[in-house]
């Protein structure tokens, strides 16, 4: 840009006078001192590694640009994003480490999205449920823990968690509700732009509750947004089903409230529950419980799968005694005809009626098949929103869209067994420095998600921000075990571990001795936020072999079906 004032600075003539202009007459004053990467006044900034660099202000505060947060010295904050259960963890170390940081939650409160399911049993008991920072702050204003081997439900967790947590003095006023990020960028360049590019800060465009839009400058963002309302859609190859659209009316996210809230929409209607994880277990059985109420209630549960072993879990010597229980309960419900199953059914489309219940049609190995249901419920599993990071460089692996150093430890098509290999700020650093994706929304499309992980990658990313790279790099996660690890093939519906079972079939007896387990030894399987049923306890979100686990079983009864053997 040429200058023809002979005085200018940043793009502009008159540097931090009432009368700049920009030196190019097509752009403002603003615009030319963003394209330049500068404002009148800079400050030196903490970079991720510990390191300074200078950094430029935000723009003067306006109806459509927010303030900077700027803490002692006038840095620029740290913005997380989501104030679940990872995000506050992020927010108490933050606050530890005496960094300048602003929560951000689209919810009207702190653990909005769990909210939505708090008729729901955790599996994990709560010594695995919060987070090691954020029990250090709440201890002084007289907060006492839960006891710890106590299941809480999603509500217990946000009313004796998360809000108290919310209320600290560290963290009170950092916590934007009813305010959703819409967008993370780099200020003042795009994408494209790669000289300079890590000098300037990051970007977080928000809404706010009067549907105002906020600018913040920030020096580092962790997303830890989750995955909760980006369903994964009914139909096949990750496509919405054609119809399926139409039929919304029909639809219920995963997790209804059978029991409470939603009772009367299921109540003597029939319900169709699509899926093969813990949601829809978690559904199935409050739906069998209602059946037992409600005359007339009828519920089909229809998967792609030919197997349902990995859902119905260990039995008796499930390392969670509380999971094994519930695939027992899965399955008896299904035994007694109470739960009618579909195996092998695709979805292919969705007729809506006038009036009546929808057909859901679907593909199955004897040709064609509808099914009519009142109501459909999703239990498809979720995928992360990236479009509101498309001005920021990822780095994502093409099948889970996880950070690519971290797909390869929860690929679900093979992982499953063993201690989720601790991991931190290394394994999450994205090209864009500064941002992380972190919590569920770092696991991608991955179903094994751990809120103990959650919580240690956020350790770790704080650490690494506050330039402490020892204690970054210094990761361990402490896990309960449990007996889901073998590499025995399951042929039918059988429990592993129960006496049922045929010997050698891979209990999980064996597992936790070593007999048949992939791990060698003891091991520990995902343990993270279960989706419980009417006992009030949850499913685990691991999966033995993960997807190839499930083509061994199909091709084994396949096998079985060949031979003229029973199914099961």
């Amino acid at each position: 840009m040429t200058d023809t004032t002979g005085a200018s600075c940043c793009g502009v003539s008159a540097c931090c006078t009432g009368a700049e202009q920009a030196v190019d007459p097509a752009s403002t004053a603003e615009q030319a001192k963003t394209d330049a990467g500068c404002a009148c006044l800079t400050e030196h900034d903490t970079d991720a590694h510990g390191g300074t660099h200078t950094a430029p202000h935000t723009a003067p505060h306006t109806a459509a640009s927010d303030d900077n947060f700027g803490g002692a010295g006038g840095g620029l904050p740290v913005v997380v994003i989501g104030a679940g259960p990872v995000g506050l963890a992020a927010a108490a170390h933050l606050a530890e480490r005496g960094q300048d940081f602003v929560v951000l939650e689209a919810g009207t409160r702190v653990g909005a999205a769990i909210s939505e399911w708090g008729h729901v049993r955790l599996f994990s008991p709560w010594r695995y449920d919060t987070d090691a920072a954020a029990r250090r702050l709440l201890e002084p204003t007289g907060w006492t823990p839960p006891p710890a081997d106590h299941l809480p439900t999603g509500a217990e967790l946000v009313r004796d968690y998360l809000a108290p947590l919310a209320r600290v003095p560290a963290l009170a006023g950092r916590i934007r509700t009813a305010t959703r990020v819409v967008a993370v960028a780099r200020q003042g360049v795009d994408v494209t732009r790669t000289i300079g590019r890590d000098e300037r800060p990051l970007l977080v465009r928000a809404t706010g509750p009067d549907g105002t839009f906020h600018d913040i400058a920030a020096r580092a963002v962790i997303d830890a947004s989750g995955t909760w309302g980006a369903a994964n859609p009914l139909g096949h190859s990750g496509l919405p089903a054609p119809g399926e659209d139409a039929a919304a009316p029909y639809l219920t996210g995963p997790l209804p409230d059978v029991l409470g809230r939603d009772r009367a929409r299921f109540a003597g209607r029939h319900t169709l529950v699509v899926g093969m994880g813990h949601s829809a277990a978690n559904t199935l059985l409050a739906l069998a419980e209602l059946a037992a109420a409600e005359p007339g209630t009828r519920v089909t549960w229809a998967v792609r799968g030919a197997s349902v072993a990995r859902l119905y879990g260990g039995g008796d010597a499930d390392g969670l005694p509380a999971r094994g229980a519930l695939g027992m309960r899965l399955k008896e419900a299904v035994q007694s005809g109470v739960i009618t199953l579909v195996r092998g059914f695709t979805i292919t489309g969705f007729a809506v009626p006038g009036d009546g219940p929808v057909q859901v049609t679907g593909r199955t190995p004897d040709g064609e098949h509808a099914l009519p249901a009142d109501v459909v419920v999703a239990a498809t599993g979720f995928r992360p929103d990236l479009d509101m990071l498309r001005e920021v460089r990822l780095d994502l692996d093409p099948a889970t869209e996880a950070p690519a150093k971290l797909a390869p430890l929860i690929d679900p098509n093979f992982h499953s067994c063993g201690t989720v290999p601790p991991h931190g700020e290394r394994d999450l650093a994205q090209p864009e420095a500064g941002f992380y994706l972190a919590g569920m929304k770092s696991y991608g499309r991955a179903p094994t998600f751990l809120m103990a992980t959650g919580y240690e990658q956020v350790r770790s990313i704080v650490a690494a921000l506050a330039g402490d790279r020892e204690a970054a790099d210094a990761v361990e996660l402490d896990l309960p075990q449990t007996g889901v690890c073998s590499t025995d093939l399951v042929t039918d519906d059988l429990l592993p571990g129960s006496a049922a079972a045929e010997p050698g079939a891979g209990s999980a007896a064996q597992a936790e001795t070593g007999g048949g387990s992939c791990c060698g030894g003891p091991v520990s399987e995902p343990v993270t936020v279960g989706f419980g049923a009417p006992a009030g306890v949850g499913f685990a979100t691991g999966v033995v072999h993960g997807y190839s686990g499930d083509a061994e079983r199909e091709d084994a009864e396949r096998e079985d079906a060949e031979r003229g053997d029973p199914p099961a």
